[in-house]
């Protein structure tokens, strides 16, 4: 009888952890925040209403169902259109191509995030802007910058314009080590973060510059940054983080 009454104590111990834990997971799933909500995702890509090519003489940029082929003669910048806001991780895949083509210069795989005109914070696309695709046109912005193997593929550079044209450059964010470079025909994962000040450049999963800043930008536009090259991007998903 003592055996029996053993047993069923045993028994009824472990319903008891089975249900707890039960209740522990509902508990987690329902409690516990989404980490990330997706609000685009790479169909956009192809859709050339969402995008606004800016681009200099002699280059051209074809969208198309796989994705966004830019080929560049002396400078060029392809926004997203709709504005972003908040807490944001932008992700996408890059290849820098080096056939031998008239384009193919393996250098500046750039790009803008968080950006806005000072006096137009509301509106990038105003009537009269005047921006033809020029670098200079730029740096009165306010945004995050990555110049991914500028200056022929030797520097690799982070930079956030305050909206004036001076773009202080911090020297741990100057940077000429081979990793940091490009490699021609390679595709990289790359992910940009802005969450409330704390900046992101994630390439390949090694995060290559993490800033902490104390006036966030927490909205702008987001656009890819070329000049003298050909590249290709797909695989974009812009993503609401909580």
């Amino acid at each position: 009888m003592r055996v029996e009454k053993n047993k069923q104590i045993v028994m009824k111990s472990k319903y008891l952890c089975l249900f707890s834990y039960a209740i522990l997971l509902l508990g987690l799933s329902t409690c516990q925040p989404t980490a990330e909500k997706v609000l685009y995702d790479s169909s956009v890509l192809s859709d050339s209403s969402l995008w606004a090519v800016e681009q200099q003489p002699g280059g051209y940029v074809n969208i198309n169902e796989e994705g966004i082929e830019v080929l560049d003669s002396t400078g060029c910048t392809i926004w997203f259109k709709p504005q972003l806001h908040g807490a944001l991780k932008i992700v996408y895949q890059i290849t820098v191509i080096d056939g031998g083509g008239p384009y193919d210069r393996v250098s500046d795989m750039n790009v803008f995030w968080m950006a806005s005109e000072p006096l137009h914070k509301g509106d990038l696309f105003y009537d009269n802007h005047g921006r033809s695709g020029q670098f200079k046109q730029y740096h009165a912005f306010e945004l995050y910058y990555v110049g991914c193997g500028g200056h022929d593929n030797t520097r690799t550079r982070f930079r956030r314009y305050n909206g004036m044209v001076e773009r202080p450059l911090l020297p741990e964010h100057d940077l000429t080590s081979q990793d940091v470079l490009l490699t021609p025909n390679y595709t990289y994962n790359v992910q940009l973060i802005a969450d409330n000040g704390l900046v992101k450049y994630i390439r390949d999963g090694v995060c290559i510059f993490e800033y902490e800043d104390e006036t966030p930008l927490t909205q702008g536009w987001f656009g890819f940054r070329i000049y003298k090259s050909h590249q290709k991007i797909s695989a974009l998903t812009i993503s609401q983080l909580n």
